[in-house]
């Protein structure tokens, strides 16, 4: 398996070698569950909205048997088991707007899918946001070139997909060449986009204690006319674009990003817009509520990496 983004390698070398890992491993556990088919159909089916390169299954396995169909027209291919169906319909609304997933779709995709329904979704969020993640790379830092189809994954691995994408979680956090307002600005702008309830009534401590505010915090939802730095405005934009428009992304938008920022910078970003993306399993799941009736709730990261909630400024 290659570090395929010389940037993300030089820059955050454990979260590339993690990255190359959630990508095998989303592979070995659909393989593992019978899923591969309809895996190598939902990675092109993610990125028909995105534009941007779907991830290519390890060069050793065959080609699945819907390898030949198109992914925008997969209700018409006759052959789709039940479970495959609503997969795919979980898939298209994931990767459009994960926020308008309705219970029915989430009964009937638990339902078919049943006891592997977690490991399917962290498939699906895989197949939906890496390709974004390694495109997003390209546009920040295209002295080192790593387009996504040129790079296919050579084998599948044997690390579960969850513990991958928990050791992701974990590792992200430590890098810290962005300020804490910034890296929280950066959340809770995709936490809105992605509308999970969780993730808005959460406030970073490190951010308040940073001088972070009510104002501050408002400002992610108007951040092009606001007070905000540069810095801070162009970080939120390009998090917009890799959740909208990964595959077109406005060449001002970069621009204004590489202006106000350092490679390592723009690394950590691209890193910590993948992982708050993980609140889209949460949402799609119908997890996502938060931890108070009201207001905001204090999180921190603690040194493991995981979040620790219910803290005060004290």
């Amino acid at each position: 398996m290659t570090l395929r983004t010389s940037a993300l390698t030089s820059h955050a070398t454990d979260a590339a070698e993690t990255l190359d890992l959630v990508e095998a491993a989303a592979w070995s556990d659909a393989q593992r569950i019978g899923f591969y088919d309809v895996t190598e159909l939902v990675s092109r089916l993610c990125v028909v909205p995105s534009g941007v390169a779907p991830l290519r299954p390890p060069t050793a396995h065959p080609a699945g048997r819907f390898a030949g169909r198109e992914a925008a027209d997969w209700r018409s291919i006759p052959d789709l088991t039940a479970a495959e169906s609503v997969t795919l319909e979980m898939t298209e609304q994931f990767t459009m707007d994960v926020g308008s997933v309705t219970p029915d779709l989430r009964r009937r995709f638990l339902e078919q899918v049943g006891k592997e329904a977690m490991t399917v979704v962290g498939i699906v969020f895989v197949m939906d946001f890496v390709p974004r993640t390694r495109t997003a790379l390209d546009v920040l830092v295209p002295s080192s070139p790593s387009a996504v189809d040129d790079h296919p994954v050579t084998a599948v691995g044997d690390t579960g997909l969850w513990d991958a994408l928990v050791s992701f979680a974990r590792i992200v956090p430590r890098l810290d060449t962005l300020d804490p307002v910034t890296t929280e600005l950066i959340r809770l702008r995709g936490a809105r986009q992605h509308r999970c309830r969780l993730c808005q009534s959460l406030r970073s401590r490190p951010a308040l204690l940073a001088g972070a505010d009510d104002a501050t915090f408002a400002a992610v939802d108007h951040f092009d006319t606001s007070d905000l730095p540069p810095d801070q405005r162009a970080a939120i934009a390009f998090t917009d674009a890799m959740i909208w428009t990964p595959g077109t992304i406005d060449p001002e938008v970069t621009e204004a990003l590489v202006a106000v920022t350092t490679p390592a910078q723009r690394v950590e970003l691209v890193l910590d817009v993948t992982r708050n993306a993980l609140n889209k399993v949460a949402v799609a799941m119908g997890a996502d509520a938060p931890h108070v009736d009201e207001g905001i709730e204090i999180y921190d990261i603690d040194g493991n990496g995981d979040p620790v909630f219910g803290l005060t400024l004290d």
